[in-house]
């Protein structure tokens, strides 16, 4: 069957998608969801169909294209394609079998992931992958074949390094900016530690919406290598470089739905470690009650479940659990937490002791890892790197390298220019930080996509109030954003004082 192309300007960022004028879907018997095969010349491309009610978006003998299949064809508006059925993917019947709660082979969850990152299914079959997931679980087994197939899914680093060290947290904690200062103490001790981190999905800031203040997060895997071997590691975003593609697709459609299966967690984790070569990782969990994990039972059984994954790819892992009650250091937002990493690197008394302090502890157990210190004195050896300035040094050499500027000062990092100042509404001791209000704040303030809003904290838990004092400042770049994160504060202030 031959149409004329009508070129529909809208790129849905992952499937494939044509549109069909109903009365023409109707004659040939189409369905919304069936998959059609496009063929213009030589080029070919499997696309979801919709269907359109009227002909001002669709005329009847023409196909609507989406700018992906347009880019696959090299069509343009008034070319001709032609079309037929296409078969759905057999990786369909695979979800199928995983939603009826029976264990998948390997070669079945390679499919699927293959599937996944050539953008063959739709959203609906993708979300009844990650349902199936979710309600059912996922065996052992099952969790290292996904781990594999992702991270082979992807580009890879060669690094021919005996011993390659890696950090991570598995968040739910704002301002938690450690990554920033811990790779350039490991780095500066000799260690190699290439650092690929996430942007923001659900919080005011990820490590690399930092990072990007500063420097340039976006580089080509020549170059990360490059620089790996030259001054001893980077810290990117890893969504640059394709690592493990398949796993931003499941959290696009994990992020709505607000679920987090415990499988999809360990295999997206350890796939992006695979692909960098981590032969040792240092694994935080933070505990809080409201947060990812509850509790230390929990924490406990995901220390297992890594550490076992861990072996099983040739990673080892040690787990630090962590009090994640309250946010880590006082900025939350990007440029807000940038100041803090600077403050604590230059050692200037404005330095959160609180980020510091952890910031050396995981430091020192990656020394210690690494062989650059014995065991229980890694934390002395952080911090001699840490006070000498040899840390802040390295960590201008990799900003440098990156792409940034020469000279790095917390002064100079622009904050948004609107404030408003967030004061207690009694006196007493702060008995409790609510990690996710104060989140929300921030967000509605602008952040992560405003790099200079968020929020600035002057009080912590424990901290004794007075009535009427600072507890923190809201940063914004519009009025409307300001208003918003004013009303977010007063609907749950995110501080409870007793």
């Amino acid at each position: 069957m031959r149409l004329i192309v009508k070129d529909m300007d809208i790129s849905t960022g992952r499937t494939p998608i044509v549109i069909l004028n109903e009365k023409d879907a109707s004659r040939m018997d189409l369905h919304p969801n069936d998959r059609l095969f496009v063929t213009k010349g030589s080029r070919k491309a499997i696309a979801v169909l919709d269907i359109a009610q009227s002909e001002k978006a669709v005329p009847i003998g023409h196909i609507g294209l989406f700018e992906e299949t347009l880019a696959a064809l090299r069509a343009r508006d008034g070319d001709s394609v032609d079309f037929r059925m296409a078969r759905k993917p057999v990786s369909v019947e695979y979800i199928r079998k995983k939603l009826d709660g029976k264990e998948l082979e390997d070669s079945e969850i390679n499919e699927i992931v293959k599937d996944i990152v050539f953008n063959n299914l739709t959203d609906v079959e993708l979300t009844g992958f990650i349902t199936g997931n979710y309600v059912n679980g996922m065996s052992l087994r099952e969790v290292v074949a996904l781990t594999k197939s992702m991270a082979y899914s992807g580009l890879h680093l060669s690094l021919r390094k005996k011993q390659i060290l890696d950090v991570h947290s598995i968040g739910g904690v704002p301002g938690n900016r450690t990554t920033p200062i811990i790779v350039p103490i490991v780095a500066a001790a000799g260690l190699t530690i290439p650092k690929t981190s996430s942007r923001a999905i659900t919080s005011p800031a990820g490590t690399a919406d930092t990072l990007e203040v500063l420097t340039n997060v976006v580089l080509p895997k020549e170059k990360l290598e490059r620089l790996a071997y030259q001054i001893g590691g980077f810290m990117v975003w890893g969504g640059a470089i394709s690592l493990a593609p398949a796993d931003d697709k499941i959290i696009a459609i994990e992020h709505p739905l607000n679920i987090d299966a415990e499988g999809q967690m360990l295999a997206s984790i350890m796939a992006k470690k695979k692909c960098v070569g981590a032969t040792n990782l240092l694994l935080e969990i933070p505990i809080d009650v409201n947060g990812k994990v509850a509790d230390e039972k929990r924490a406990l059984h995901l220390k297992n479940l890594f550490t076992v994954l861990g072996a099983k790819l040739g990673i080892d892992v040690q787990v630090l659990i962590t009090d994640g009650s309250q946010p880590v250091g006082n900025g939350i937002g990007p440029a807000l937490e940038a100041r803090d990493l600077l403050w604590v690197l230059t050692n200037d008394r404005r330095g959160p002791y609180d980020l510091r302090e952890k910031s050396l502890i995981m430091a020192g157990k990656l020394l210690e890892i690494g062989g650059k210190a014995a065991l229980g004195e890694g934390y002395i050896r952080a911090q001699q790197i840490l006070d000498s300035g040899e840390a802040y040094a390295k960590f201008a050499e990799m900003i440098k390298a990156q792409g940034g500027p020469r000279i790095i000062r917390a002064e100079d990092v622009p904050l948004s220019k609107l404030t408003f100042d967030v004061l207690a509404p009694k006196s007493g001791r702060i008995v409790e930080m609510d990690n996710r209000a104060i989140a929300h704040i921030a967000k509605s303030a602008g952040a992560p996509s405003d790099r200079g809003s968020g929020l600035y904290l002057h009080k912590h838990r424990n901290d004794v109030v007075k009535a009427g004092e600072l507890l923190y400042t809201i940063h914004a770049t519009t009025r409307d954003e300001l208003t918003y994160a004013i009303a977010a504060s007063r609907q749950h202030v995110g501080v409870v004082i007793r």
